[in-house]
């Protein structure tokens, strides 16, 4: 069985729902913090900081993710059809002009 983490993170859709609803709740409390002063106040610029680098790390890590199963489905697709496998953009289509492998 799998575990609720697991399930979330193979869902697109709920992640997508996710995280545009967090984009909005980040963009209201703009004004929540300024009208309250929230935003002179250490603990929650330290804590909106930490957020900040734990959110840029997860996208990061999700993207870096995607790269990798794409990868993976060009190179079984590749594989069935006997052509060269592709690489990443910029790449020489899985033949290097160097040594010919």
């Amino acid at each position: 069985m799998k575990s609720l983490w697991a399930m979330v993170q193979d869902d697109p859709v709920f992640m997508r729902r996710v995280n545009g609803w967090l984009t909005i709740f980040w963009i209201a409390m703009i004004p929540v913090s300024l009208a309250t002063g929230w935003v002179n106040s250490v603990l929650y610029v330290s804590a909106l900081s930490l957020w900040a680098l734990v959110s840029g790390h997860w996208s990061a890590w999700e993207a870096a993710r995607v790269e990798v199963k794409q990868d993976e489905t060009a190179a079984a697709i590749a594989a069935e059809s006997g052509e060269p496998v592709p690489v990443a953009a910029g790449g020489h289509g899985g033949v290097c002009p160097a040594c010919g492998r």
